[in-house]
């Protein structure tokens, strides 16, 4: 299996003509690398404001209202897409209006014609205010051809709990925007992170440039990543060559993707649905603390300097 994942520029656009083109490009690009997933950034659309104009983006209600109006419009194009080349696509996310809240949607499209979206859970102070964005679940997985997939929305990927949930996936797709680079490397220790804990494979697009005509997405700072846990035959390349240890996903595990995807959600407990009300059993896994300086370790004792202005 090949991803090609984005470091994607938002362009200004004069009509739906030039949007549907630089699309098809960015597609046809990777298809032609033999591509089989290809993964686009979180608030890629934004790029669509551009449609209503100079106005409109200047507006943060008006400038979400105008991409949300498009997104069937949006879909239509990747569903086409998906079916020419038979590839799978994560569509770079956008802000939704719903009747009773406005959410931030990511659309996964596969050949066979199936949509399904996953809403960013936990929203960053930005996207709260002034954007008025709010989360919502549930969390998905996606059994595919390709394996079973998930996806965390960039802020999402840095809570452990949610990809926690969705530990029977093999590939954690991390769509993400950041206005700083600061903001792209919490992004991308998150997504290496949940890689070695769930032992997965997680995918990082993001967008990249500037963009100074819509205040909401003025700057951003990211960059494609792809991370796995260490690969079995896999040497360091410093230290000698071998041939490279090839992904399977599907590798012993006989029956367990069906030809045609289906959606369903974790088996895992939500973090987000438990009862609050109600007391937290007791732990009695907690490892036994040991007094300050000893530590007991295989029936011997091992005593540490302690450091003169602090504990260990």
């Amino acid at each position: 299996m090949k991803i090609a994942t984005a470091a994607y520029p938002l362009d200004w656009f004069s009509d739906w003509t030039a949007y549907e083109a630089k699309i098809t490009a960015w597609v046809e690009e990777a298809v032609a690398a033999q591509a089989d997933l290809l993964v686009f950034p979180e608030y890629g659309t934004m790029e669509l404001v551009s449609l209503a104009g100079e106005v409109a983006a200047a507006e943060n209600d008006a400038s979400i209202r105008a991409v949300s109006d498009l997104m069937d419009d949006v879909n239509a194009l990747h569903q086409a897409l998906v079916k020419k080349h038979q590839v799978h696509i994560l569509g770079a996310s956008a802000p939704v209006i719903l009747p009773d809240r406005v959410v931030n949607r990511a659309q996964f499209h596969t050949p066979g014609g199936e949509m399904v979206h996953q809403d960013k859970i936990v929203m960053t102070m930005w996207e709260r205010e002034p954007m008025g964005v709010t989360g919502q679940g549930p969390l998905k997985l996606l059994d595919t051809q390709l394996g079973t997939i998930a996806i965390n929305i960039c802020y999402d990927c840095q809570f452990p709990l949610l990809a926690r949930a969705q530990a029977e996936a093999d590939l954690l797709l991390v769509p993400s925007t950041t206005e700083a680079a600061t903001g792209f490397w919490r992004v991308r220790i998150g997504a290496r992170a949940r890689a070695l804990e769930a032992q997965c494979v997680s995918v990082v697009s993001s967008t990249v440039g500037p963009y100074p005509k819509l205040e909401l997405m003025e700057t951003s700072h990211g960059a494609g990543g792809i991370f796995c846990p260490p690969l079995p035959g896999k040497r360091h390349p410093r230290r000698g060559r071998r041939e490279p240890a090839r992904l399977d996903l599907c590798r012993g595990r006989p029956g367990r993707h069906p030809a045609r995807p289906r959606c369903r959600h974790s088996s895992q407990p939500d973090p987000l649905d438990r009862d609050r009300g109600r007391p937290r059993p007791a732990r009695t896994d907690r490892p036994q603390i040991a007094p300050r300086g000893v530590i007991d370790a295989r029936s011997r004792t091992i005593r540490l300097k302690i450091a003169r202005h602090g504990t260990m």
